[in-house]
Parts: structure tokens; C-alpha cells; sequence
């Protein structure tokens, strides 16, 4: 127990808006080893698998309920061409990935392995199409291809490749980051397009898609609202455009220059609260964006999808520097914490999220090493796993009667503790986080209109920020049981320096 006590009230009968599962998305790109060596070894291959998809990464991933996983890109999506993807794996050409290490694609992994592993995952796929380098009529091929039952040339060609019954793929990305490696778009440029390739994309049978307009980078609130005015007319006469029913932007968390992003382990206390600072800035972009959203859809019929999130740190030393290979600490963790917090208050808007990227890439939940062939969860994998709960659950307000605990960095001000909550199925699911690197605090939760019994508790800390799982030591950053106490009217939650707690329980 600390000197620090941080109440906080939960009306446990008052639900608030549903967190989307889809929050909890992730994204695998033809990126380093994220999709080869990653995702897929080979049918050939010594480790199991199911025609070329590694099945210890697919039981991992189960255990987090992925909800959708978006492919195959990113600024590889604006540069791949589907058709190359599919047929014999022997008879695929080869290309060359220009964006990422300018290595060889294989194409070996392609829409039907794709499909296979999100089967396999059971997730909902969420395909992002070359609007940068490709044409309207491909894009709309690939729809049909995969979504089409009954004849047509795509049908037949898909039969002929294997797949007799069509897939169910609501989702598709309308290019990927149009301002910059999708063509270096200006906003109305793009807007243009999208039109049209949202246009062209069909609706076949009982499939429907959800069209995401490749959106801004970071706080570039003017790209947001020329698509915006692509949408209808301001007021709330709007209805939503029929070619696209959402769309995205992107933010990454770099505290240091983008030319030296910074180390992912090598790092000191102040490196520490400038990242959770860079982290926070999350919750003012997603204000910002559904801001100038509400001048033109007061109803929020349009979804806000932030597609690409995560720590972006200098690459390891000694790996190829278009792999974007990076450790993870126990402070990734507090940064994604951190986000979840914040998707949570703005789950009336935001529909979607997707960490960069799965597997081996960024701020990855699973590192597999590449000599041995071993599999690592990651400290972030954690909080995926022990935030789970969260998913299309309705979300609870959390009311700080004190405020809450907080510091000066730089010219910035840090709220070192963060928490929230939700209801599902008669269970409740608290989330809080310490990002102090030294000082612990107590939260007590005041739960109101209702009561909460079996209550578990979890942490997630270490003895250093810095501190990371390897093959070696897997173990060393993971989810440990935890001691609360109840109070008069709910919980005290300690929450020892550098922490994440998750406290769980049934409502009686």
C-alpha cells in the first residue's frame, strides 16, 4: 500500500458505447520477416504447419481472439498485383519489394494462403488494394474473385484454382497512405480516386463491403475533411456515400528524430516518459479527426479506422535495415496499454485499429528467431491477451473525483496512471496502467449499481523498463496472478512503477 491513492467511480449499470473486437486488429505485410519466416515457412519446412502456415505462430495468435488482420499492406499493397498471387505456387512470377529491403517476392504467399490463415486464425480479412500503381478494373477483379459465387470469368478462375464456395470479405482498404508511398497524392487527387475505385468495387451477393478510404498521416486534419466533404453535405441531412463507408490515418509512436527513432532496449528513464508522451498523443489525433468528422456526419455513420499504430524504434543492430525488425520491453508494452485505454473512450467513432505489425515487424506481439525457430511472445502480446475482455464489450465511464497523478515532461504534461473499463456477458474487466517509471500508486475503484464477485487479478511488470523475453528467457516480462482487497464499495488496485493490471470479475 502507497501513499498515493487515486479514487476512481464506475457506475457498473450505466453501459456506454461498445468496444469494437475490431479494435484489437493487427496487420501483416510482405515486410522483412513478418509474412515469410514469419506467418508462412513452407509447406517443406521442419516446423508444423499447415500448407506453409506455421502453426505455433496461428495457436499464439487464437489465444488473442485476433479479430481481423489486414494485408498485404501498407506501402507494399500500392506496388502488389493479386493476379501474381494465386495459380501454382511454381508458375507465380517473381517481383522485387522496392519499398522494403528490395529483396525478392516470391509471391508464394498469396490470396489464397491469405484467406487459409485467417480461416485458420478465425479472423475477418481486411484487404488493402493497389490504388497507387494498379487500376480500378483489378481492384474490382479481386472483389469479385473473392467474394462472387454463381459464373463469371473471377469465379471461374478462382475454381480453377481451387476454391470452389466464395470467401465472406467485408473489408478493403482503398489504397494505403495515398499522401506519400501510395502515390503522393494530393487530398482531392486521392479523393477522386477513391471514388472511383469504391465505386467499382462491388457488392456481390450476400457479401457487403466496408470500404476504407486511405486517410491521413498523423494530425493532417485537412486530408481528413477534404474526404470528409467527398462524403455529403454538412448537417445532419448527411448520409454516407455509397463508395466508402469509413477511413483511416496513421500514427506511430517516435519520440526521437524519424533519421534515429531511438533504441528499442537502450534507453533511460527520460527516453521513457517521452515516449509515454508521444503514446498519449494518440487520444488529441483521435479528438482532432472525429472533430472535423462531426462538421460533416453529426451522426457518425462513417467509422474512424486507425490502421497502423505502434512503437517505431531504430532497427537492431546487424539486421537488414528495410526489415523494421525491433526488440519489445516491458515500456512497448505500457505504450500499447496506453492506446487501448484511449481506443476505448473513443469507441463511438473509432471502429477499427491495427498494431504494425503481427510478427517479427515493429512493435510485434510474436518474435520467431530465424537460426533456431523459436517462438517469442512479446511483452505487448500480453496486453492484447490479458485486454481481450474488452472486446465488443459495452465500455464503462470512468469518473476521477482527485484527477489523476501526473508530471512535466519537457514542455508537455504525462498522466502517469491510465485505466478503463467494460461490461460483457455479466463479467467485468477493469484495465489500468502505472506508467511511473519509480513510483508506485493505489487506485480505488468506487463500483456503483452493482457488485463484483470472483474477482481475479493479474500484473504485468518487471524489474526493468528495459527488460524484454528472448528465447532464452521467454518469461521474463509476463502476466503474473496479483493481490487486490476489497473495500466498502469496490476495490483497491495497487499498481506497483512501470505496470499494467487487469482485474476481472463477475457481476453479482
Amino acid at each position: 500500500m502507497t501513499d498515493l491513492v487515486v479514487p476512481a467511480v464506475i457506475n457498473l449499470d450505466v453501459p456506454g458505447p461498445v468496444i469494437s473486437r475490431h479494435l484489437y486488429g493487427h496487420f501483416a505485410e510482405h515486410l522483412g520477416r513478418c509474412v515469410y519466416g514469419g506467418l508462412y515457412v513452407g509447406e517443406d519446412s521442419d516446423l508444423p504447419n499447415a500448407g506453409g502456415i506455421r502453426l505455433d505462430v496461428v495457436e499464439a495468435l487464437r489465444a488473442l481472439d485476433v479479430p481481423n488482420l489486414r494485408w498485404p499492406g501498407g506501402c507494399f499493397a500500392d506496388e502488389y498485383h493479386w493476379m501474381d498471387g494465386v495459380g501454382p505456387r511454381d508458375r507465380r512470377p517473381v517481383m522485387v519489394n522496392t519499398h522494403w529491403g528490395g529483396v525478392e517476392e516470391s509471391n508464394h504467399f498469396g490470396t489464397h494462403e491469405f484467406m487459409a490463415l485467417c480461416e485458420l486464425l478465425g479472423a475477418e480479412p481486411y484487404i488493402s488494394g493497389n490504388v497507387g500503381s494498379g487500376t480500378v478494373r483489378e481492384m474490382s477483379d479481386w472483389v469479385e474473385y473473392l467474394t462472387r459465387d454463381g459464373d463469371s470469368p473471377m469465379v471461374r478462375l478462382r475454381r480453377a484454382n481451387g476454391r470452389e464456395e466464395p470467401w465472406r470479405v467485408k473489408f478493403w482498404g482503398l489504397g494505403n497512405e495515398a499522401w506519400g508511398c501510395g502515390g503522393h497524392m494530393r487530398a482531392e487527387q486521392y479523393a477522386a480516386e477513391a471514388r472511383r475505385f469504391g465505386t467499382y468495387c462491388r457488392d456481390h451477393g450476400g457479401n457487403r463491403l466496408y470500404r476504407v478510404a486511405a486517410g491521413a498521416n498523423g494530425d493532417d486534419y485537412a486530408w481528413t475533411e477534404t474526404l470528409m466533404k467527398q462524403l455529403g453535405d454538412l448537417g445532419c441531412a448527411h448520409r454516407p456515400a455509397p463508395f466508402m463507408q469509413a477511413l483511416s490515418f496513421h500514427h506511430y509512436t517516435v519520440p526521437g528524430s524519424w533519421e534515429d527513432k531511438g533504441d528499442a532496449t537502450v534507453f533511460d528513464t527520460d527516453d521513457h516518459y517521452r515516449t509515454m508522451v508521444a503514446a498519449a498523443r494518440v487520444d488529441e489525433l483521435l479528438t482532432g479527426h472525429s472533430n472535423v468528422m462531426d462538421c460533416y456526419d453529426p451522426g457518425r455513420n462513417v467509422g474512424l479506422v486507425l490502421d497502423e499504430w505502434g512503437t517505431w524504434w531504430n532497427v537492431e543492430p546487424g539486421t537488414n535495415p528495410g526489415f523494421l525488425y525491433q526488440q519489445n520491453t516491458l515500456r512497448d508494452a505500457l505504450v500499447a496499454a496506453l492506446h487501448f485505454d484511449v481506443f476505448h473512450r473513443h469507441a463511438d467513432r473509432l471502429v477499427m485499429a491495427n498494431i504494425a505489425q503481427t510478427v517479427n515487424v515493429l512493435q510485434a506481439v510474436i518474435l520467431t528467431d530465424p537460426d533456431t525457430g523459436a517462438l517469442v511472445l512479446t511483452p505487448t502480446y500480453h496486453v492484447f491477451e490479458m485486454n481481450k475482455g474488452h472486446q465488443d464489450a459495452a465500455s464503462l465511464r470512468v469518473d476521477l473525483p482527485a484527477g489523476l497523478p501526473s508530471r512535466e515532461v519537457g514542455r508537455a504534461s504525462l498522466t502517469t496512471v491510465s485505466l478503463s473499463a467494460s461490461r460483457r456477458d455479466g463479467r467485468v474487466l477493469v484495465s489500468l496502467s502505472n506508467l511511473d517509471a519509480a513510483e508506485a500508486v493505489d487506485v480505488e475503484l468506487d463500483l456503483r449499481g452493482g457488485a463484483v464477485a470472483d474477482v481475479r487479478a493479474r500484473v504485468l511488470t518487471a524489474g526493468r523498463l528495459q527488460d524484454h523475453n528472448t528465447p532464452a528467457a521467454p518469461d521474463v516480462v509476463a502476466p503474473r496472478p496479483h493481490e487486490v482487497s476489497a473495500t466498502g464499495s469496490g476495490l483497491r488496485v495497487p499498481l506497483p512503477a512501470h505496470s499494467f493490471v487487469t482485474v476481472e470479475g463477475r457481476l453479482a
